[in-house]
């Protein structure tokens, strides 16, 4: 590949990965419910992209980045269970979380893709019951949701990018909307 080619190829993922880290730092922040976990999954996620994957055509991209991302969520979830079990075998209270975790909402992560957020969001009592309706699904059921409904993919890349059938994405969006819909009734 030529330097021209190199350098376009450079600023297209540039583009791409800050088209999508403010969405991508909402998505961890909601299935880690720690902020610093998710900036620190999300630039982890965004590296090995860049340093194994930027040579890939521009169209591979999105799905790859959303199977790292989500790879990292579970490594992340993964390491909290095993510290949780061990800080609980020798009898130390509390549950991993920062006191500021608790009081993170939807406002605290930007999402570039809406022209006006605060507008979006004008109801702070429903956002925070969608923050907590959407903390509450099971982590598959809340990922296969936010990556299809919330980032537009279609069944195939959510199911590439969480690594199970397209059958299962289209079992865990619905079991997702029908919790969503039960907890959030009074909206309606």
């Amino acid at each position: 590949m030529d330097r021209t080619n190199a350098t376009d190829n450079e600023v297209s993922l540039d583009r791409f990965l800050s088209g999508v880290q403010a969405r991508a730092v909402r998505m961890a922040a909601l299935a880690l419910n720690d902020r610093d976990a998710a900036l620190d999954v999300v630039q982890d996620a965004m590296e090995k992209l860049i340093t194994r994957y930027a040579d890939r055509p521009e169209f591979e991209w999105q799905p790859l980045f959303w199977r790292i991302l989500q790879s990292r969520i579970m490594d992340a979830h993964r390491r909290r269970s095993v510290r949780n079990r061990v800080v609980s075998l020798f009898g130390f209270a509390g549950n991993g979380h920062d006191e500021d975790d608790r009081d993170m909402g939807p406002d605290d992560w930007a999402d570039t893709r809406t022209p006006e957020p605060d507008q979006a969001l004008s109801d702070e009592h429903f956002g925070n019951d969608l923050e907590r309706a959407l903390a509450s699904l099971p982590l598959r059921q809340q990922q296969a949701f936010l990556l299809r409904v919330w980032e537009g993919l279609d069944t195939a890349e959510t199911a590439q990018a969480l690594g199970i059938s397209e059958g299962s994405v289209k079992t865990h969006v619905h079991r997702a909307m029908a919790a969503l819909r039960q907890r959030l009734e009074a909206y309606r």
